[in-house]
């Protein structure tokens, strides 16, 4: 059982952990004056870190699901798919999945579209952040 808790945990705090790096130190880094030689480079790393935070925050979430659904089968001897803390990290999941039309080419017309709507994006990766620290506090809540 202990494993099972572990990789949950582990998997959501991951995910949310990554978000905040991204936001709080790798972004703001790389726009630093002076750190890269253009805005376009820092875009570039920041494009392709989002990227892959995309790509671990969806394995994360459905490592999460599945070790909860398991978790609550052990304890409670009865799957819970539609658990609060589930239908979080199932929002949390799609969230992450319209977020990834960012990693498209910067000629593209939806590239385009999705720089205009940039602020959407960041209120998608917002949401994702608060909705998994929701998920930590009903994880740890569960777990004591």
């Amino acid at each position: 059982m202990s494993v099972v808790r572990f990789l949950m945990l582990l998997s959501l705090v991951a995910w949310v952990g990554g978000i905040v790096f991204f936001a709080f130190v790798l972004a703001p880094t790389v726009f630093h004056p002076g750190i890269l030689p253009s805005r376009q480079a820092a875009g570039a790393v920041v494009s392709r870190s989002l990227g892959i935070l995309h790509w671990i925050g969806l394995v994360c979430g459905v490592v999460f699901v599945v070790t909860s659904i398991i978790d609550a089968q052990v304890v409670n001897g009865v799957a819970a798919p539609f658990a609060a803390r589930n239908l979080l990290v199932y929002a949390m999941i799609v969230l992450t999945l319209i977020s990834i039309i960012d990693n498209v080419p910067h000629d593209d017309a939806r590239r385009v579209e999705f720089n205009r709507l940039h602020l959407w994006s960041t209120r998608l990766e917002t949401t994702v952040l608060l909705l998994g620290l929701a998920v930590i506090f009903l994880t740890s809540r569960r777990l004591s």
